[in-house]
């Protein structure tokens, strides 16, 4: 009590400080790097990333891109060569006149640099960079190959998509946050009882927003889907304790006012109760929802523990701001807000809460018919997912089309980098070459050893070409591949690929995106499993020790993984596919958002009985008065993530927003249907199987 009366004595102060804070919070915001390239959260210790440090250390090479360029004579692309060569950290362009002079005839080539390198209205360039593919001065250079290049260039390769990627997400972020806003806020106008508390309820948020994004700075950097979804969830996920100590305030004000209070002294004496009421019911929902982003931090793929630990530290800013800063600001407009209240929108729930409860038994049978369907959808969606980010954005976007005119006009859909030690004799790397050639999907292997065949002496070609392809301990090749980028094919070929290379030398390294999305396949379907486990035990163990029950746990969490299980097994029987990360991330974020729901019915239902309620009135009263709060909360989750989820043109941010709308709302139905059935039905393993519940089973309490 202490605390709530010192907030609402310095509740100036805490304004002065909130406001103080946004300096450094937007500063630290505007400070914060942010990655766009998923395949840097791959552990360290993996072959591939490892040899992609190699390939900077050793060659000074970092990003990779192709450049095509249709429908250009010779000579002018020889001086765009030149040009692209002068772009600040462009490390080398690899061409056909990289091996032999313009004069000399494409006819007399030798075959593999004439097909490697041109088609019949189409020739193609390698773009070396010396930095890595999502660092600033890569994208920079992209922009200005394009620039310099024309329409008739088409940049391919993971940097253009980081580059295509970064400038979207920076158009698009402001209007994901402006959507959220005005969608929740019509959320909360239409189903709560004020017009002006939920935007005094956004200011408040909003404030822990920014601070949440500002000390992210000390994190160095974080992914874009971080920075994408984490205001959007914050505010989703935060806003119901916002309205818990709202009512919790007007029922105070209201029982001092019936008591006889002054009516100066009514606002504080109701804030510093509502303040206290709200910290013991809120302490244990956030911990459920904190437990929840901190599973994804188990995650090897550590693009997981960066999105965990924004959410929780949001969360717990979140809890921070609805006892300190909303209190200060629902004071200081004290008078503006009562007088805005009106009649609530949702009705009194008696007659549909004693509906439910004489048909409980048709919600038992729903619930046993639904489970086997939807967790077969959900176990067939997480195997369907993909893993090739090229397809999260749009048709239209210029990464996408110059992979496109790669496989039209040179048939290749994915390149892979081999580092095999230099010190290998020549002849056996034409072998390997010839061996790797051979395997399904191959289009060619380029390297020095097999361009330039056995006849020419290596003595005589000039140093630019030698030292773009070998340096002191490696020799560097380029496989071109039909086969698209986390396809099953390509990974077979991989694996064969690499069969090869370690035959030939076992240090040997096959490195790009191919083999590095190969990886994460393999460790993200790890990390699925770990992540679920985590989280589900950790909330187990929170709502055993909130509730002090042990049959409250299983029957809690059965009923939202049940809401899990449906919503990520619709996209299976809608024909949909997923990004990899989505059903990682939404399976964790919707156990630990949406079981607040099933708690607070459930301590409802416990006060009910502890006060000597029969089960069935128990039931029937925790339902009643939860059901307004669940809509609230639902439908507040729903509107902050349903409108990005539509506008959004970048399918791994659409896709999850759109997931945890329809999961929010489907927990919510759940919770409303299923839950109070399964308490009813369950009411005496509950009574002997939580502490202090044993009496009210005795003396017939059943019915």
């Amino acid at each position: 009590m202490k605390f709530s009366k010192a907030v609402v004595k310095g509740r100036i102060l805490i304004l002065a400080a909130a406001i103080l804070l946004m300096i450094p919070s937007v500063m630290g915001y505007l400070g914060t790097r942010v990655n766009y390239d998923m395949l840097t959260y791959l552990p360290s210790d993996m072959e591939t990333v490892i040899g992609q440090e190699e390939l900077m250390n050793d060659f000074g090479k970092g990003a990779f891109s192709f450049v095509i360029l249709e429908n250009m004579p010779e000579k002018d692309v020889a001086a765009l060569k030149k040009q692209i060569e002068q772009v600040p950290h462009v490390e080398s362009v690899l061409w056909y006149d990289s091996f032999a002079d313009l004069s000399v005839p494409m006819a007399a080539l030798p075959d593999t640099v004439m097909k490697a390198f041109n088609t019949d209205n189409a020739t193609m360039m390698a773009v070396f960079f010396d930095t890595a593919t999502s660092a600033a001065p890569t994208m920079e250079a992209i922009r200005q190959i394009r620039s310099v290049a024309g329409k008739q260039a088409f940049v391919s390769g993971m940097g253009a998509l980081v580059t295509d990627l970064k400038d979207l997400c920076e158009r698009e972020e402001p209007i994901y946050v402006g959507i959220a806003v005005a969608m929740a806020l019509l959320a909360m106008m239409v189903f709560m009882d004020s017009f002006l508390a939920p935007v005094i309820f956004l200011v408040s948020i909003g404030m822990m927003i920014v601070m949440n994004l500002g000390s992210n700075y000390f994190l160095g950097e974080i992914s874009y889907i971080t920075k994408a979804l984490s205001a959007v969830l914050q505010l989703a996920v935060t806003m119901d304790y916002s309205i818990f100590l709202w009512n919790s305030y007007n029922e105070e004000r209201s029982r001092l006012e019936r008591g006889g209070a002054r009516s100066k002294d009514i606002p504080g004496e109701a804030m510093a109760c509502a303040i206290r009421s709200t910290l013991e019911s809120v302490i244990g929902s956030s911990i459920t929802t904190i437990a929840g982003f901190i599973a994804l931090c188990f995650m090897s793929f550590t693009m997981g523990r960066d999105l965990g630990i924004v959410m929780a530290k949001g969360v717990l800013l979140g809890v921070i701001g609805c006892v300190t800063v909303l209190p200060s600001l629902i004071l200081l407009f004290d008078s503006p807000l009562q007088r805005s209240r009106h009649r609530p929108l949702l009705p009194d729930m008696e007659r549909f809460s004693k509906g439910i409860m004489k048909i409980f038994p048709v919600f038992i049978c729903l619930f046993v018919l639904l489970l086997p369907p939807s967790f077969a959808g959900y176990q067939k969606t997480n195997r369907e997912v993909y893993y090739d980010m090229g397809q999260c954005l749009p048709k239209d976007i210029e990464y996408v089309i110059a992979n496109t005119k790669l496989r039209e006009d040179f048939d290749i859909a994915s390149t892979h980098m081999v580092l095999v030690n230099s010190s290998i004799p020549a002849k056996d790397i034409r072998q390997m070459a010839a061996e790797m050639e051979a395997v399904p999907g191959v289009r060619q292997v380029l390297g020095l050893s097999s361009l330039i065949g056995s006849m020419v002496p290596e003595e005589i070609l000039p140093e630019s070409l030698t030292g773009m392809l070998r340096s002191g301990k490696w020799e560097l090749m380029l496989v071109s591949s039909e086969y698209k980028v986390a396809s099953d094919a390509v990974n077979e070929q991989v694996s064969a690929l690499n069969d090869i290379l370690k035959s030939y030398d076992a240090g040997g390294m096959l490195i790009g995106e191919a083999p590095c999305m190969k990886d994460m396949i393999e460790t993200t379907g790890h990390d699925f499993q770990v992540v679920n486990i985590v989280s589900i035990l950790a909330i187990f163990f929170i709502i055993a020790f909130v509730e002090k029950s042990v049959s409250l746990p299983f029957i809690l969490i059965a009923v939202i993984e049940l809401a899990i299980f449906i919503n990520l097994g619709l996209p299976h029987y809608l024909g949909q596919s997923l990004p990899f990360i989505a059903p990682i991330c939404i399976s964790t974020i919707q156990l630990g958002a949406t079981v607040d729901y099933a708690i607070l019915m459930t301590t409802r239902y416990k006060a009910e009985r502890l006060g000597g309620s029969p089960a069935k009135e128990a039931v029937t009263t925790a339902l009643r008065f939860s059901i307004p709060s669940i809509i609230v909360s639902g439908m507040g989750l729903f509107a902050a993530t349903f409108g990005v989820a539509v506008y959004s043109n970048i399918d791994i941010i659409s896709s999850m927003c759109m997931l945890m709308a329809r999961g929010a709302v489907v927990s919510a139905i759940l919770v409303i249907f299923i839950l109070p059935s399964l308490l009813r039905l369950c009411d005496g393993l509950i009574c002997h199987t939580t502490l202090g519940m044993r009496s009210c089973h005795q003396g017939g309490n059943q019915k």
